[in-house]
């Protein structure tokens, strides 16, 4: 089976793009149906959808909401056990909306695997750093995280649209990181409390 150039665009761009969706559930789902919009992107046949107005209203007002909500005290952390779940599937639904070129036999293994894991890692590593940053500054420092996150989600997105093979290795780069840091700090603790 030939993957073509094409199909490793939509790939690189799927993954970027679920990368932000681990920041902000909404927000990729946001730029990739604009970018569709405005034919920077090509989107699969059964998610032409996204780039509706009716998709592209409910999207923005989602996005702004989540967006706002997470400078309430409290209410954000209860969003990130949330969102969780939702950046995972909402990894696997931009990223197959996006590998317009890609064979359907890889499609959707690649959007689950590498579209809801990295959506799922990034989320993973975003609530870390909310959790820290509640406990070493009693929250007030949370609403600067919030606000880094939306620029970073919405940066993110557009980084990926530009760039998508950059930015893939980017993302794969950072959380072949994250993933190294964690495995490093579960094993550390094991020894210690051995």
């Amino acid at each position: 089976m030939d993957v073509s150039l094409e199909s490793l665009l939509g790939i690189a761009l799927g993954v970027g793009l679920a990368a932000a969706t681990g920041l902000r559930v909404f927000v990729p789902l946001l730029v990739a149906g604009i970018a569709a919009r405005a034919d920077w992107i090509p989107l699969a046949d059964t998610f032409a959808w996204l780039e509706s107005t009716p998709a592209l209203l409910t999207l923005g007002t989602a996005a702004a909401v989540e967006t706002l909500a997470y400078f309430i005290p409290g209410l954000d952390h209860l969003l990130d056990v949330i969102a969780g779940p939702a950046a995972v599937a909402a990894g696997i639904v931009v990223s197959a909306s996006v590998m317009a070129d890609v064979p359907p036999a890889i499609l959707w293994p690649v959007a689950i695997i590498a579209g809801g894991g990295i959506a799922g890692i990034t989320k993973g590593g975003a609530a870390l750093v909310r959790a820290k940053s509640g406990i070493a500054t009693a929250g007030f420092a949370n609403p600067v995280v919030s606000t880094g996150e939306a620029i970073g989600s919405t940066a993110l997105s557009l980084f990926a649209i530009t760039l998508p093979l950059i930015c893939a290795i980017a993302v794969v780069a950072v959380v072949v990181w994250i993933v190294r840091k964690a495995g490093r700090l579960v094993f550390a603790r094991r020894r210690t409390s051995a």
